[in-house]
């Protein structure tokens, strides 16, 4: 009996050593290799200082900016410590409610369109923290941003165009642009 958990203890030890250090180490160590851009979080940097992650959505409001998906995340928006989907099902009156007005935001805020809006503008991803947004929801924006900017719609169309992420391995996701990277972009662009 005495040698089964002495045997036990020693897998115990033995597994834990592998799979609770070495293996973790290991992967650190190829990531950090391989990808460390991406290891670390995928920060994105202004002038030296974090500003965002490519990964994690933020809140743009700013006519002078693209706006993104709406974040489905508690009290703060974006806020990857409660990542989450809202779970209010199509019925749900808080979820109409809200969509409403989004969408009467969105008219607001873009007078000229009266085509219908992108989903991707109204609604929140499954994770609420969703950094991208759709080729469709970029262009639906492009007069508004070209406006506020004092630049050509046709500047604004190359500067997204230049900005589109095409799908993984041309097989995964979808054509998408990345609202942190071309809101960037935009700073850097002068009338």
């Amino acid at each position: 009996m005495k040698s089964h958990i002495r045997i036990g203890l020693i897998l115990f030890l033995l597994f834990t050593l592998l799979t609770g250090v070495i293996y973790p180490l290991v992967v650190t160590a190829i990531s950090q290799i391989a990808f460390p851009h991406r290891a670390n979080g995928s920060v994105v940097e202004r002038n030296g200082q974090p500003i965002g992650s490519e990964l994690i959505g933020q809140q743009f409001d700013d006519p002078h900016y693209f706006w993104g998906r709406l974040s489905a995340t508690e009290k703060v928006p974006y806020n990857a410590a409660s990542s989450s989907g809202s779970n209010l099902g199509p019925t749900n009156d808080d979820l109409l409610k809200k969509l409403k007005e989004r969408i009467e935001t969105l008219r607001q805020a873009h007078p000229d369109q009266k085509g219908p809006i992108p989903v991707d503008l109204v609604t929140a991803s499954a994770s609420g923290l969703d950094p991208h947004i759709s080729p469709a929801a970029a262009e639906y924006q492009v007069p508004r941003v070209a406006k506020a900017r004092g630049l050509s719609e046709d500047s604004v169309r190359q500067l997204v165009a230049s900005h589109m992420e095409m799908r993984t391995l041309r097989l995964l996701g979808e054509p998408r642009v990345n609202v942190l990277r071309l809101n960037l972009a935009l700073d850097g662009v002068r009338p």
